[in-house]
């Protein structure tokens, strides 16, 4: 009997990896992050929301693309929308929405919506509430940046969360420079445990690990590579265009699954190539911060925050990889577990770069 349930459980643990690549979407993150401002001038305020278009759903998509073309009753229809989606009050009161601006063009990858508000006095309190999933879909998320003359305010709203917070208030009137570093160390968990691509880079890296040792060794040069091009990329002091680093993410992927296949003893030298493309897994994290372009203690805290979240992901992921990896791979039929994973992963990863590039 024994000899039975053990391969049913490598099996099943066989089973479980390969549905985990066959339900990956065509896009890696499976959460879309729009990235919103809120600007406060007196009693006028603008609400503007940057969304990648590509990343959205079919609903959302076809209406900023309709609206963005010029036409007109589209564009109305999308006003409508943004008008319930977006509800902002000072000190209880209201602030009546007014003019809606789009910037972009169909085609184009970006798409600003802008809406301007006025408020029946300067707000020394505001909240704002936001729920675009009836547009954007339930996996949507906004970072945003209320900003004032005395200083900005970070938070993140939305998400596929049960609990996911739909409504932010700041009180203006402190004056001080605050970030939600709780917030953006949430938002650093979800960008690598929703971000299957870089999950799947981790698998490869560490389907031949053999010691703890070993394991501390590449994910150590991970996190120090992808730490400082994180940093420099959200400093502003380095800027590569998302259509080389997304590419070359699903490149690093490819290769470290074919190196599984073709040399799988080659352990030793596994964290010189974690370090390597873990400096372009940073530059990929770093897009969902660095075009909020903070600067001083509010930057600071985003980035802190943001990097510890990705930290903790990382390691939950990897607490619970590896025993479930070692435990597959006990039975004599699954000892060649981490060659198939590394196959289904190249795969994957192959699909990834031809996607990226050409689509």
């Amino acid at each position: 009997m024994r000899m039975l349930v053990r391969p049913r459980c490598g099996t099943l643990a066989l089973v479980l990896l390969w549905t985990l690549l066959a339900i990956v979407p065509a896009r890696a993150h499976v959460t879309t992050t729009g990235l919103g401002t809120l600007s406060v001038e007196g009693d006028r305020l603008t609400y503007a929301l940057n969304v990648v278009v590509s990343e959205l759903p079919d609903v959302g998509r076809d209406m900023l693309n309709g609206a963005a073309d010029g036409r007109q009753p589209i564009a109305e229809a999308l006003a409508a929308v943004m008008r319930e989606a977006v509800v902002v009050e000072a000190d209880g009161a209201a602030c009546r929405p007014g003019r809606l601006r789009i910037q972009g063009a169909q085609g184009e990858s970006r798409v600003q919506l802008a809406l301007s508000l006025t408020c029946p006095a300067a707000p020394r309190r505001l909240t704002v509430r936001e729920d675009w999933r009836a547009l954007f879909g339930e996996h949507y998320q906004t970072i945003l940046s209320i900003r004032t003359p005395q200083g900005s305010h970070e938070r993140v709203l939305g998400g596929d969360a049960p609990d996911a917070k739909r409504v932010v208030t700041v009180d203006l009137a402190a004056g001080a420079t605050s970030s939600g570093w709780l917030d953006f160390l949430w938002l650093g968990i979800e960008h690598i445990l929703g971000g299957i691509d870089h999950l799947l880079f981790l698998v490869a890296l560490l389907a031949h690990t053999r010691s703890i040792w070993s394991v501390v060794k590449i994910v150590t040069a991970f996190t120090v590579a992808h730490s400082i091009t994180l940093s420099l990329a959200v400093l502003g002091l380095v800027d590569v265009p998302e259509g080389i680093v997304e590419p070359l993410i699903a490149a690093s992927i490819v290769w470290v699954a074919v190196e599984n296949l073709v040399w799988p003893g080659r352990e030793w030298r596994r964290w010189l190539v974690s370090f390597c493309f873990g400096l372009v897994h940073g530059l990929g994290f770093a897009g969902a911060l660095a075009e909020l372009k903070l600067d001083g203690a509010a930057l600071v805290k985003a980035l802190v925050g943001f990097n510890v979240g990705v930290e903790l992901g990382q390691v939950a992921f990897i607490a619970v990889f590896l025993p479930l990896l070692a435990w597959a791979s006990r039975p004599a039929a699954l000892r060649r577990l981490p060659q198939v994973a590394s196959l289904l992963v190249a795969v994957m990863g192959s699909f990834w770069f031809v996607q990226r590039v050409f689509f």
